[in-house]
């Protein structure tokens, strides 16, 4: 369960919920609040907290037991369905919202001729084509396409634009040297 915890950071959750998924994961059957207390020794309040937000990431199910008001948590595993619902929260509480500002920044940017500016607006439209790509291949993935289907060719470009992106970032230390263009990956390039 510590491995889930530690993987939990890359979804952007809290330890204590991926705990709480791998535990569930790990067994054959689903288990209620009391179970899950027992068997990770977490608070009943830290147990309803992670339950709360893997129902909102749609990785578990509750399900309450005939004739019994017992609820039980059942977890999702369809690791592809998993795949998709990390990805469909990412994007709509991270991706969405930083697209969304990149339409507003960059407009009311542009009447600034400063050169300051421009560098920062070469680099607002690098990132806004970087997050294009990403958001492409999430949408991709959401709407039921799989990673064969997407190409190895598509998935090696995202990386390298992917790396590019971290040089982006660490020249910020560096003079006003204009970021190299983003490779353009072609629709019958990604199917290949």
């Amino acid at each position: 369960m510590q491995l889930w915890g530690a993987l939990g950071t890359f979804w952007g959750v809290p330890p204590t919920t991926a705990r709480v998924f791998g535990w569930l994961m790990s067994r054959s059957e689903p288990a209620d609040a009391q179970e899950i207390m027992a068997g990770l020794e977490l608070s009943r309040g830290a147990v309803s907290m992670a339950c709360r937000e893997l129902r909102e990431w749609k990785l578990i199910a509750p399900e309450r037991l005939a004739g019994a008001r017992r609820v039980v948590y059942r977890p999702e595993t369809d690791l592809e369905r998993v795949l998709r619902n990390v990805i469909q929260m990412r994007k709509r509480r991270e991706w969405d919202p930083i697209r969304e500002n990149m339409r507003d920044w960059i407009p009311a940017l542009e009447p600034d001729s400063s050169p300051e500016t421009a560098v920062f607006l070469h680099r607002l439209r690098a990132i806004d084509t970087v997050m294009g790509r990403a958001d492409e291949i999430a949408e991709f993935l959401l709407k039921g396409g799989t990673v064969t289907d997407f190409g190895l060719k598509a998935l090696l470009g995202a990386g390298a634009v992917a790396a590019r992106l971290g040089n982006l970032a660490l020249s910020r230390r560096e003079p006003a040297a204009p970021a190299e263009p983003v490779v353009d990956l072609d629709v019958e390039e990604q199917k290949s």
